[in-house]
């Protein structure tokens, strides 16, 4: 579940837009001796991969630095001292003594904020302290406060979430615009004869007053005012007193609970847990290599634990992977809450409720999953592998066994990099029975040259299992034919019903020369645009 090196060199310092670290890459090869930091836990990656964290900037909203006047006017404050006011946009159970519970629309004076993911609050409803998450809260009468508003999100995900179970046609949300500074767009499900249910998205254009406004006939000093105003409810159907959109902003877009890195504040820098801490209720599968069960922590936390039978890796190798394998943030890879580093080896992560995207579709809700469904799910796992390969990691062992699908066909990818710690002989012998080489790129079986474009070849064999709903890879051959028939050119016929289009990416995947292979950022922008690349990427309102 930690990630590797890749093999390039003096590659520029790249920072990932979370706000929270500086990667830089290191001169290193991923089979180079590996040391420890001083200090287990602590929040830093080890030196030998150069990483540097920056400094305590917060950026905690993921939403633009804006401080909007509301209808009643600005964010409320504290008589005298000037210290603004933040109210819980859910409710919160405490998960360790330190921890405060609170409920939604409970307003808080925040005490300390310097902690990263993790405040230290008083409750202005009960008068208790404690540590909160601060993704849990908002300033009072910010745009973050709002139900519609979603931040710093892609035109993508807020087709993902506007149209999964919960929401109607009228549903809404507002989000940071993708291609301009400063700028918002509305993305709005609506319905008709022909596409169904889909999205359609508005750029909200600034004035250089300072209001906003969609189109030019109808301009507001505050984003709250401008829903307000497509929100207008009269006698007439919706669609007719939409004012210009497509159709009236009926509800906002159900917005399910932020994810936390971390399982508690205790657990932030120092996560070797003790293993009496965790309850395994029920086991959700069994490898070669261990199980994994579904648990909680401390009675009151839903968890994955994977265990790991002994003597199938080193103690100490884990533990300088998992310092690297905490760091890595992003929505599509499972989150590494924490671990037992003595024998047997626990891995404690995000709970994923549907399992496995192998199982899931082999399983009874993949049968019925549509073409759309596939290359969306696909281009979700490119959106977590491009992320990967900008952080200049490598996974070594991507395959459907290793994506894990939760609520809303919501795809993460697990077990990166943590092939390459598997001391069984069957396994690092790369042909042995329990070495995955059907999804391997053959310099990487052949020659042990694992790098980010080895894991653009596997992806391509992860498309077609997603294509056949979980059919194993080259049907009718063994792993010795697979190896030498690819290595003399041979590729996997095109899928039944596998539209050519998504066949010439897998071939484009499997190129003999690694260097042809496309990146996973190529990747991500060809499946998430795979059906609406003809289209408008914003709709005009009418009278512009």
């Amino acid at each position: 579940m930690g990630c590797v090196q890749c093999k390039d060199k003096d590659e520029p310092k790249l920072a990932e837009g979370d706000g929270s670290m500086t990667f830089q890459t290191g001169h290193g090869h991923f089979d180079s001796a590996h040391h420890l930091s001083p200090a287990f836990g602590a929040a830093s990656i080890p030196n030998y991969n150069n990483f540097t964290t920056s400094g305590s900037s917060l950026s905690v909203f993921g939403g633009a630095n804006i401080h909007t006047q509301t209808h009643t006017g600005v964010l409320h404050t504290q008589r005298a001292t000037g210290v603004t006011l933040f109210v819980a946009l859910y409710d919160y159970e405490a998960r360790a003594e330190d921890d405060l519970t609170f409920r939604k629309e409970e307003k808080f004076q925040i005490i300390n904020n310097t902690e990263g993911d993790w405040w230290e609050a008083r409750s202005l409803t009960t008068g208790r302290s404690g540590y909160i998450p601060s993704n849990y809260v908002a300033p009072v009468d910010s745009i973050q406060a709002e139900e519609w508003y979603f931040g710093k999100m892609g035109r993508k995900d807020a087709e993902r979430q506007l149209l999964s179970a919960g929401n109607q046609r009228g549903s809404y949300l507002i989000r940071e615009s993708e291609t301009t500074k400063g700028a918002f767009s509305l993305s709005l499900r609506d319905w008709d004869e022909v596409k169904g249910d889909h999205v359609k998205h508005y750029k909200i254009r600034k004035l250089d007053s300072g209001g906003y406004y969609i189109t030019t006939r109808s301009q507001f000093q505050t984003l709250q005012q401008l829903v307000q105003h497509y929100s207008a409810d009269n006698a007439l159907p919706a669609s007719e007193r939409a004012a210009g959109l497509c159709f009236r902003l009926v509800a906002p877009c159900h917005k399910g609970m932020p994810r936390l890195t971390d399982l508690s504040m205790k657990t932030k820098d120092v996560w070797e847990i003790p293993r009496e801490s965790l309850q395994l209720i029920k086991r959700l599968g069994n490898g070669q290599f261990g199980e994994v069960w579904m648990g909680t922590w401390n009675g009151n936390t839903k968890v994955a634990v994977k265990t790991l039978k002994p003597g199938t890796m080193s103690p100490e190798s884990f533990l300088e992977e998992a310092q690297i394998m905490k760091n890595l943030r992003h929505d599509k890879l499972v989150q590494l809450y924490a671990v037992v580093s003595e024998e047997p080896i626990y891995i404690i992560t995000e709970y994923m409720n549907k399992g496995s995207l192998l199982d899931f579709l082999k399983g009874t809700e993949g049968h019925v999953l549509k073409l759309p469904n596939l290359v969306d799910m696909a281009a979700q796992v490119a959106a977590g592998m491009a992320y990967i390969e900008r952080m200049n990691y490598i996974h070594r062992d991507l395959r459907a066994a290793n994506i894990l699908v939760g609520e809303n066909l919501v795809c993460k990818i697990a077990d990166f990099g943590l092939a390459r710690l598997i001391e069984d002989n069957e396994y690092t012998a790369r042909q042995g029975a329990k070495f995955p080489i059907k999804w391997t790129a053959p310099e990487a079986a052949l020659y042990g040259k694992f790098t980010i474009k080895s894991d653009v070849w596997s992806f391509g064999i992860l498309l077609t299992e997603l294509v056949t709903k979980g059919r194993v890879p080259y049907p009718g051959m063994n792993n010795r034919e697979v190896l030498e028939q690819v290595e003399r050119g041979y590729r996997m016929q095109c899928p039944v019903d596998c539209p050519a289009s998504l066949y010439e990416l897998m071939l484009q995947c499997w190129k003999q020369n690694a260097e042809e292979r496309h990146t996973f950022e190529y990747l991500q922008a060809f499946l998430e645009d795979y059906f609406t690349a003809t289209e408008p990427q914003y709709q005009p309102g009418d009278n512009l």
